[in-house]
């Protein structure tokens, strides 16, 4: 790897690329190992309630603070991704989330885990950090397929957290995934300093000014203004989906237990191994293809599983399809707002996942009221309208 030119090894198309470069493969396990600290908390939450004798509500505080601290994060925190070197800035956000790990894990009581639950969703962003480096490091001509690759491990990192998170605190208790965490963590703490190369800062100016800067981002761009609300628009079928699914399964035809809904949650791998494919779709044909193609995929998805109602088989093909399609949406935008600007690259990038991530939010509201009045065909109108509404604002200049 050049430390000079800024980019990974030899500049060839991605179609001659046999296998990631090590430096992609340590980007995307660190952006999988640094997301997946936002997610340890949702599985032990049982755990949590029992040891601190709290109420369900009391407990969910902690995922759910966690959840907002890691939104507040991308938007405070994505600044200084342009302002400093971003090796120095990830081996220090990885420095502190050990840190807030730890406290979690020595936690005397609910208010402190809860509070150092905040912080690790703060420090949490450091995932994105990675995603953010890899584009600033790729050349143009794989930027799609780079950051694909790194996205593939930042989605198996949300997908194999929960479960992971579940595995260990049922033998050895929830006290020692934190520390498990901690260990992770540090190891990429290490590593990034070690391996990764030392990249210049982006932009010049005051951390309060990039902030402040960053609506004016939103205000002047019309091509960021398109890709964020085509991604939330695409992201609310997410929300519908996955905060429904447990109802549905747990009503007849099905009558099943909650707990098989996170097996459908194995879906979403399909999603994380495409992601390199759709990044060199987007590098080969433009990212306005593969977008409208993921658009399609979930109205295809949505309109196919009430077809056949009571079949588990149909609903899982239709949960990789939709997932397939949202996620041909997001590396491809990812590739639109990474040419914009090589100087606000964390902060653009930091932008199109909030607004992803409120389009998830408005699709979980949508959805749970669209099942209470209507049921699961409710749910698939949502998923629907969510395609739909996606592909005509692709369409608009």
């Amino acid at each position: 790897m050049s430390t000079t030119d800024g980019h990974f090894g030899a500049q060839c198309p991605p179609a001659e690329q046999a296998a990631p470069d090590f430096p992609v493969v340590l980007l995307a396990v660190g952006a999988g190992i640094g997301v997946a600290n936002v997610y340890y908390s949702q599985p032990i939450l049982h755990l949590v309630e029992r040891q601190f004798q709290a109420g369900p509500e009391q407990a969910g505080l902690v995922a759910t603070l966690t959840q907002i601290g890691y939104g507040v994060g991308l938007l405070l925190l994505a600044p200084l991704g342009d302002l400093t070197d971003r090796k120095r800035l990830i081996a220090a956000k990885a420095l502190l989330l050990a840190l807030a790990l730890a406290a979690s894990a020595l936690a005397p009581t609910l208010p402190v885990l809860i509070a150092s639950g905040v912080a690790i969703g703060l420090l949490g962003s450091v995932g994105q950090d990675f995603i953010s480096l890899a584009a600033q490091l790729a050349p143009e001509a794989r930027r799609g397929w780079t950051v694909g690759t790194v996205m593939t491990g930042f989605l198996i990192g949300i997908l194999c957290s929960r479960t992971l998170g579940g595995f260990i605190a049922e033998f050895f208790g929830w006290r020692s995934v934190f520390w498990g965490a901690v260990v992770l963590i540090g190891v990429v703490a290490l590593a990034a300093w070690r391996l990764l190369p030392a990249v210049a800062p982006a932009a010049r100016g005051t951390y309060i000014g990039l902030l402040g800067g960053l609506w004016e981002l939103v205000k002047n761009r019309a091509v960021l203004r398109k890709s964020m609300m085509t991604q939330a628009l695409i992201a609310g079928s997410l929300g519908a989906f996955w905060s429904t699914l447990a109802m549905m399964l747990a009503e007849p035809p099905f009558a099943l237990g909650a707990g098989l809904a996170g097996v459908f949650g194995l879906a979403g791998a399909a999603g994380a191994l495409a992601a390199p494919l759709f990044g060199h779709l987007a590098d080969r044909s433009g990212p306005m293809v593969p977008i409208r193609a993921g658009c399609l995929l979930v109205v295809a998805a949505f309109g196919l599983m009430p077809l056949v109602p009571g079949s588990l088989w149909v609903l899982g093909i239709g949960a990789v399809l939709f997932d397939l399609g949202v996620m041909a949406s997001m590396i491809s935008h990812q590739a639109i707002i990474n040419g914009l600007d090589a100087s606000a690259r964390s902060r653009l990038n930091g932008l199109l996942v909030t607004a992803a991530m409120a389009g998830v939010a408005a699709g979980t509201w949508v959805g749970n009221w669209a099942f209470a009045q209507f049921g699961w065909n409710g749910v698939c109108a949502v998923g629907i309208f969510a395609g739909a509404s996606a592909l005509a604002r692709s369409l608009i200049r």
